[in-house]
């Protein structure tokens, strides 16, 4: 089976931007906290421990991959989750789930007889 190339689903490119602006465990963290409201900047910044221009940077990929949107209101700047942005991903992950979800548990008994019933290393000469 040939791969299909690329942009052949019109999507890569949104994906891609998507797929990377998740990447950061801060941004991930401020998509979660506009899960409950809207947010201004200040607010969003007010838990982590950088500067505003950091959390500024952050709150820009996330508007250029479309999770994010901000609008002023008067003099502050608002931030409001995008849910929409995340429907592509989704539906592009849920063609991964023709594969059994993986239990970690019996994955990590396996592991453990596995070790067990390896000989222990040599010690070194």
């Amino acid at each position: 089976m040939t791969p299909p190339a690329p942009n052949a689903c019109g999507m890569d490119d949104r994906l891609d931007t998507v797929f990377a602006a998740l990447a950061d465990p801060t941004r991930r963290v401020i998509l979660a906290m506009l899960l409950e409201d809207d947010m201004a900047v200040t607010d969003v910044a007010e838990p982590f421990e950088m500067s505003l221009a950091a959390i500024s940077k952050h709150l820009a990929i996330l508007t250029r991959a479309g999770l994010i949107s901000q609008e002023k209101r008067g003099r502050v700047k608002w931030c409001k989750l995008e849910p929409d942005a995340l429907r592509d991903a989704s539906i592009w992950m849920q063609g991964f789930g023709q594969f059994e979800a993986v239990n970690l548990d019996a994955f990590e008994r396996f592991l453990e007889a596995e070790l067990a019933a390896e000989p222990p290393p040599a010690p070194p000469p």
